[in-house]
């Protein structure tokens, strides 16, 4: 994807900065990354279960989807419809349930009966398929100094972080969190 320097944001802070646009991927957001390097690295004809409250889920969708493999795809009733739905196009079956920890026990609970269990963040194939936005990231700006990346469960900060230190030591990497989403600052303290 483009890396694109903001006008606005660089005038604002009085230095360069730059905007990774991984809402060009296809399905909107980096996690098509992660997905995709996980399944390549199964067998051909797996089949793959994911929980997810949106991304993660359409992302593991649109790969299983593109590599020919059979997907089940759990979600809470209450993802937004946009993601149930693209969800569903990508030829995912979709599972609903009464929230996020269900999600997961019913993608654990189908990964005991043969299925392939693809993980938002916690896999480190889905690492390393996040990692390839902080090789882009080289390749566009090798002077890079500082990254600011956002923590949802930790793999693009885990997978970019790894790529961008091993390459430049002396590079910072930031996490950001949402306001109110803020479980890894909670974990951490």
């Amino acid at each position: 994807t483009p890396l694109v320097r903001s006008v606005t944001l660089s005038r604002r802070l009085g230095t360069n900065v730059y905007l990774k646009l991984e809402i060009l991927q296809k399905t909107g957001a980096f996690k098509a990354r992660g997905a995709f390097s996980k399944l390549t690295a199964l067998p051909p004809g797996s089949r793959v279960v994911a929980a997810s409250g949106g991304n993660h889920g359409q992302a593991v969708a649109y790969a299983a989807g593109i590599l020919g493999m059979p997907a089940r795809i759990v979600m809470p009733r209450t993802t937004a419809a946009n993601y149930l739905n693209a969800t569903r196009d990508y030829g995912a079956e979709l599972l609903l349930t009464e929230n996020i920890g269900a999600a997961f026990a019913l993608g654990e609970e189908a990964a005991s009966g043969g299925w392939v269990r693809v993980h938002p963040f916690d896999d480190r194939d889905v690492i390393a398929g996040q990692g390839t936005v902080g090789l882009e990231i080289l390749d566009d700006l090798p002077q890079v100094t500082d990254v600011i990346c956002s923590i949802g469960g930790g793999g693009l900060a885990a997978g970019l972080g790894t790529v961008i230190k091993a390459a430049k030591p002396g590079a910072r990497i930031w996490g950001a969190e949402t306001a109110g989403a803020d479980c890894m600052s909670r974990a951490l303290a």
